[in-house]
């Protein structure tokens, strides 16, 4: 089974898979494909931006990046699933679980495509924080395409149900706010992925102080100069 045909194919005719989700046609196989191809090329991100400290943190970072999003869909998943079929959802469990996929299988392939880029920064400048907010920012970017292409994707499949109504829609509005807290915390909890290198290597740190918005915050000041 070639797993990361799948993934080409949902890239190239996503309306024909979605209509296969729909319909429930092998989705487990689609699930363990999506699966398959998204956690290696979320691995290959993860060890380039592991590779800013040490060979130990490009290894545990390959690790920790595809483990932060598999976790972020465990734990977000059920609301999802359990509150829309409250209102009025006729989908089963898998048939969520292969869109949610297909979004972070989306995201996993732009990030590889951004993986040259990534490189590029590490090996030519020399500054911890400016490639750790590129990573950032790449990584906030290729979310928001995810999580819109699942959005509409989530719009496109409902459609075809005579139960889609404004109350159903707003409430994937509110759980795709909570996906994005949930994995932007996630991922300050797992920290570190990109490793000071003035620091020895940590496969998590001890303590658990502060969020990821303030960090962020913290790293654009020092970038200018600024004590915050």
């Amino acid at each position: 089974m070639n797993h990361f045909s799948v993934l080409i194919r949902l890239l190239r005719d996503r309306p024909a898979v979605l209509d296969e989700i729909r319909q429930d046609i092998k989705l487990e196989r689609k699930i363990v494909s999506l699966l398959i191809s998204s956690t290696v090329f979320l691995a290959v991100y993860g060890a380039i931006i592991g590779a800013s400290s040490s060979w130990l943190q490009m290894l545990s970072s390959a690790v920790k990046l595809p483990a932060l999003y598999l976790i972020t869909l465990i734990i977000c998943l059920p609301t999802l699933y359990f509150f829309d079929i409250l209102f009025g959802s006729t989908l089963n469990f898998r048939q969520y679980t292969a869109m949610v996929l297909t979004a972070v299988s989306v995201i996993s392939v732009l990030l590889f495509s951004f993986a040259p880029v990534s490189l590029f920064f590490l090996i030519s400048v020399q500054g911890y924080s400016f490639f750790l907010l590129l990573n950032v920012a790449i990584m906030g970017l290729t979310g928001v395409v995810g999580i819109k292409l699942f959005y509409d994707g989530m719009r496109d499949v409902a459609a075809h149900q005579a139960d889609e109504d404004k109350l159903r829609n707003r409430l994937l509005k509110g759980w795709l706010v909570l996906y994005a807290l949930v994995g932007s915390q996630l991922g300050w909890t797992l920290r570190p992925f990109f490793g000071a290198p003035s620091e020895q290597f940590q496969l998590f740190r001890p303590e658990i102080d502060g969020n990821f918005y303030g960090q962020v915050f913290r790293m654009i000041f020092q970038i200018f100069g600024i004590d915050f």
